[in-house]
C-alpha cells in the first residue's frame, strides 16, 4: 500500500510540482485546493495519466472545523496520512500604516492558522499508526530577511518557523519528521505583481527559482534518506540568503 500525503494548495505553482514530485517518488497524493477546481483536476489527470495514484479533497485551510472534518473523514474512508505538505498561503501586501485589518487577518488566517488546522486532525492518527511520518512546512525568505510591504506575510511565515521547530522536537521519538522549507523568489503567480528585473539583481544567481527546485526538497525531506533530518529551516533562494 502506498503512504499517503496530504498536500495543501496543490492546484497550482510549488504545490502543483510537489505533488508531481512525489507522485513520481511512489506517494499517494492528496491534492488539497481552496476553490481551483478545474486546475486541480488538471494536475490530478496528470498524474493519473502516469500511472500514480492521486485524488482531490477540497477545503479551506484557514476554516478550521471544515478542515477537521474533510481531513477526519478523508482519512476513516481511505487510510491515516503518512504525511503533510502545508504549502497553502495567500498574500495581502501594502506598507504597514496602509495594512487594513482584514488584510493582516487572512494572512494569518491562511498562512499561519491553517498550519494547526491541517496538521492537528493528522498528528494524532500519525503516531497512533506507529509508521513514522513526514510533515514539511512551507516558509518563505521574507520570514528570514523581512520584506517591505509583508508584515503580515512575514509574521506568518515565521510563526510557521518556530510552529514547526517545537512539533519536531514533540514527534522526534514518535519517527516523524518536520521540517521548514524556505523559498526565496520562486516562478509562481504570487510574482505577477512583482517587477522582476529588480528583483533577479537581488539574487546572486540572478534568475529567479524553479517551483520543480523546490518540490525535489520536498521529496528528498519525504525519503528514508532523510530520516534523521528534523526541526531543520532549509532554504531555496538562490544565495539570496
Amino acid at each position: 500500500m502506498k503512504k499517503r500525503v496530504l498536500v495543501t494548495g496543490s492546484s497550482r505553482g510549488i504545490g502543483r510540482a510537489v505533488v508531481l514530485e512525489l507522485s513520481s517518488a511512489g506517494f499517494e497524493v492528496v491534492l488539497n485546493y481552496k476553490s481551483n477546481h478545474t486546475k486541480a483536476k488538471e494536475v490530478l489527470e496528470q498524474i493519473q495519466s502516469k500511472g500514480g495514484c492521486a485524488s482531490l479533497l477540497p477545503f479551506d485551510v484557514s476554516n478550521r472545523a471544515v478542515a477537521r472534518k474533510s481531513i477526519e473523514e478523508n482519512a476513516q474512508e481511505f487510510g491515516t496520512f503518512y504525511g503533510a505538505v502545508c504549502n497553502a498561503g495567500i498574500t495581502a501586501d501594502a506598507a504597514f500604516p496602509a495594512l487594513s485589518g482584514e488584510d493582516w487577518d487572512v494572512v494569518i488566517h491562511t498562512n499561519l492558522d491553517g498550519f494547526y488546522n491541517v496538521l492537528h486532525p493528522l498528528v494524532m492518527p500519525m503516531i497512533l499508526a506507529k509508521k513514522g511520518g513526514r510533515i514539511v512546512t512551507l516558509s518563505s525568505i521574507s520570514a528570514l530577511t523581512g520584506n517591505p510591504g509583508q508584515v503580515n506575510y512575514g509574521a506568518a511565515k515565521a510563526g510557521i518557523i518556530g510552529a514547526t521547530r517545537a512539533l519536531a522536537q514533540e514527534l522526534a521519538k514518535r519517527k516523524i519528521t518536520a521540517n521548514c522549507v524556505a523559498p526565496g523568489l520562486i516562478e509562481t503567480d504570487m510574482l505577477a505583481e512583482i517587477p522582476l528585473d529588480e528583483a533577479k539583481k537581488r539574487i546572486p544567481m540572478r534568475r529567479l527559482g524553479k517551483p520543480e527546485e523546490v518540490a525535489g526538497l520536498v521529496c528528498f525531506l519525504f525519503s528514508e534518506k532523510a530520516a534523521y533530518i528534523t526541526g531543520q529551516v532549509i532554504s531555496v533562494n538562490g544565495g539570496m540568503l
